[in-house]
């Protein structure tokens, strides 16, 4: 299925690339949806089993390409309704539907891959595809945004491609050139611990361009600012859920040896410093789409320490990812809302939301209740256990700082949240503004509910989907 699915996709794209007709790019979206929900189903039911010797379905992918499919259907959809309110020539449109389909194809490869090599190659393809999209209006800024992507990718998808060498390196002892997660699990007892220390520094380095950690974090920042807001939606979810994966499945190979007490150090300061740097610049950032995009690094700080401190911490970091994934999107989603609004994402020239799309504002703040954790958002849940896994792993001051600067991102998101809300605009003509079809918000509705339904009342199977990711770490 995945060598058909790979096939069909990248087809899709080239010929959304190639059409101009409308009719037929919805046709092709359609069949590209279609596709993207039979691989997901078709993972489901073969859990486990492993295809074209690269590529497995296991829990924490299957889990995830739910996750993307959710979110790719209406990405699609506030795609279209973008595009609509704001024509870009045919070319423009072609090049965004096939970049798109193109992301959401090297992101599901991305999570089934089962060999760091796979991994590398598929996170780079996103570089490309993202890119595209970044580079979407075609103006300074966009071609500033796109360089500087592209750059710092370039920089981090070669650290990644050093560490493999690295890896290759530590595996001469076991008398094995398979770079297999799995094969190198089972070999972990044998890994070099020299070489293996530098691969996972490269690795780990390499992949926080795409989760959004520090040091490469200013990668993702930009390009969700500069690209349109349904892409920006994918790249601070979906693509932040890849570079996860593609630190994760390294991490339960390293977490296996006796670095592990290291590897949680290095993932420790990292995630510290993410929170850190992400409480400096919530508290002074006034770009709309900048503040959301310091919120995602922000959570991926959590979610890593969540990894570093162990034992329930596995759980929340994967049940956080998915959760913020859904409420992060619908921010984004609305975003496109508020921009049609106003024509600006600088909080002093937007406000009084409340007043002008009703339905949407409540979207934000329902959002900003859940992206800060609040109850009864999903994310109270996840962080609350991340919080427990430090103090069960006696991490007190550490806890009671970021304790601290959660607490400032509240205020700060919450500030400028409110300002948008239901203080009116300095100097804003409100006598044309477009009257926005309270449908649009659906979408984003169903994915906060979603965060707190599987937050709260989670499925058996979701759960132990989430279990079975974690099965391989140690206690």
């Amino acid at each position: 299925m995945i060598g058909i699915y790979l096939i069909a996709a990248f087809t899709i794209a080239l010929a959304l690339f190639l059409n101009r007709n409308k009719i037929v790019t919805f046709a092709l979206l359609g069949s590209f949806l279609i596709l993207q929900g039979a691989l997901t189903v078709h993972a489901y039911l073969n859990f486990h089993s492993t295809e074209l010797g690269y590529f497995t379905y296991d829990s924490l992918a299957v889990l995830l390409l739910f996750t993307l499919l959710i979110i790719s259907i209406p990405a699609l959809f506030h795609s279209h309704i973008y595009l609509e309110d704001q024509p870009a020539p045919v070319e423009s449109r072609a090049i965004y539907y096939a970049a798109i389909v193109l992301l959401i194809t090297a992101i599901s490869a991305g999570y089934l891959a089962n060999h760091i090599a796979v991994t590398w190659i598929f996170t780079e393809v996103t570089t490309l595809s993202a890119s595209a999209l970044i580079y979407h209006h075609r103006n300074k800024l966009a071609l500033e945004g796109t360089w500087k992507y592209v750059f710092i990718c370039a920089i981090s998808i070669t650290f990644v491609f050093i560490g493999i060498l690295f890896l290759s390196m530590s595996l001469v002892n076991a008398g094995s050139d398979d770079l297999s997660f799995k094969n190198l699990l089972a070999n972990s007892s044998q890994l070099n611990p020299f070489w293996l220390r530098l691969s996972f520094l490269f690795i780990f380095t390499g992949f926080t361009a795409k989760l959004g950690l520090v040091p490469m974090f200013t990668a993702g920042v930009d390009a969700k600012d500069k690209a349109p807001a349904p892409a920006g939606a994918l790249l601070s979810s979906v693509l932040m859920n890849l570079g996860f994966v593609g630190i994760f499945r390294f991490y339960i190979v390293v977490a296996n040896t006796p670095l592990h007490n290291w590897a949680n150090l290095v993932i420790g300061i990292a995630a510290f410093l993410s929170v850190f740097v992400a409480t400096v610049y919530m508290i002074k950032v006034k770009n709309i789409k900048r503040m959301m995009a310091y919120s995602s690094i922000e959570h991926m700080g959590l979610v890593m320490l969540g990894v570093a401190a162990g034992g329930i911490g596995y759980y929340a970091a994967i049940l956080h990812i998915v959760l913020h994934a859904f409420v992060k999107s619908s921010m984004f989603f609305q975003f496109t809302q508020l921009y049609r609004v106003f024509q600006n994402k600088s909080i002093y020239h937007v406000g009084n939301y409340f007043k002008y799309n009703t339905s949407g504002a409540m979207v934000l703040l329902f959002g900003f209740i859940s992206v800060t954790a609040m109850p009864p958002s999903g994310l109270f849940v996840s962080e609350f256990l991340i919080f427990r896994s430090l103090f069960e792993a006696h991490q007190i001051i550490l806890l009671i700082v970021v304790l601290i600067l959660l607490t400032m991102i509240i205020w700060a998101f919450g500030k400028n949240i409110l300002k948008m809300l239901f203080i009116p605009p300095v100097g804003f003509d409100d006598s044309h503004v477009p009257v926005i079809n309270p449908w649009e918000s659906a979408s984003q509705f169903f994915l906060l509910g979603l965060a707190v339904y599987l937050g709260l009342n989670p499925p058996a199977e979701f759960v132990q989907l989430i279990k079975e990711s974690v099965m391989m770490l140690p206690n």
